[in-house]
């Protein structure tokens, strides 16, 4: 597994609960998509995996050990992260992978755009001259320049168009074709069906389902089929 929870509460400001997880464990290979309405906690679940959110209850393991016995810089590379919207630093594509590895060389920055599908002639572009889909991309050759065990995706396609989506998501399940496991949020089922070999889905901050995509479509709780109906045909 890759990760693990046991009763795991998140409270807003008004003490009431954001997020309430009895048990639920996240397999250590392939995607794994979180699934849900707008506001059922998928991007807290998310930004707990690498403490960028803490839990005020319950526990969460990593790789097996507590994920607060690790301090969270040390987590956060073996934990990547692609947020919805591309963080671009100043510089070129080279210097923004070196805000990841200081140390990284040309050649070495060449192979990981390479592992996103983009070329070495890339490193020598602006990153705000990027388009949406190549900036994300670049994003996620940042973060796996820590060599991370696990990557999470938070909505990362949700401002492109179909075309750097498909992009994106075919860079993803080539990435967990070779061993990473990916950690993916969406409200998406079109999405999820395309990319997902695990499901989990949370609603009201509840997971009320895990396991296949298609198992999702005949859950029979109330609260998922009127989840589904909503999402476009």
């Amino acid at each position: 597994m890759a990760f693990e929870f046991k009763q795991v509460e998140v409270k807003g400001v008004d003490g009431r609960l954001r997020l309430a997880i009895r048990e639920l464990i996240i397999p250590e290979s392939g995607v794994t998509v979180i699934v849900g309405p707008s506001g059922a906690g998928k991007s807290t679940l998310l930004r707990l995996c690498n403490r960028l959110e803490v839990a005020d209850d319950g526990l969460i393991r990593f790789d097996g050990r507590p994920i607060d016995d690790t301090p969270p810089l040390d987590l956060r590379r073996s934990v990547g992260m692609v947020f919805q919207e591309p963080v671009r630093f100043a510089g070129t594509v080279l210097d923004n992978l070196r805000e990841a590895d200081f140390l990284i060389g040309p050649a070495a920055a060449e192979l990981l755009l390479d592992r996103v599908g983009l070329d070495g002639s890339f490193l020598t572009r602006l990153a705000d001259e990027l388009s949406g889909g190549e900036a994300q991309r670049m994003c996620i050759a940042r973060a796996l320049a820590t060599g991370p065990a696990v990557l999470l995706m938070d909505e990362p396609t949700s401002s492109l168009d179909p075309s750097a989506t498909r992009t994106i998501e075919d860079q993803a399940l080539a990435l967990a074709a070779a061993g990473m496991p990916i950690l993916w949020v969406t409200h998406d089922t079109a999405q999820m069906n395309r990319i997902a070999a695990h499901v989990v889905c949370l609603i009201d901050g509840a997971v009320t389902y895990r396991g296949s995509p298609a198992g999702l479509l005949t859950a029979p709780d109330p609260r998922i089929a009127a989840f589904l109906a909503e999402q476009p045909s």
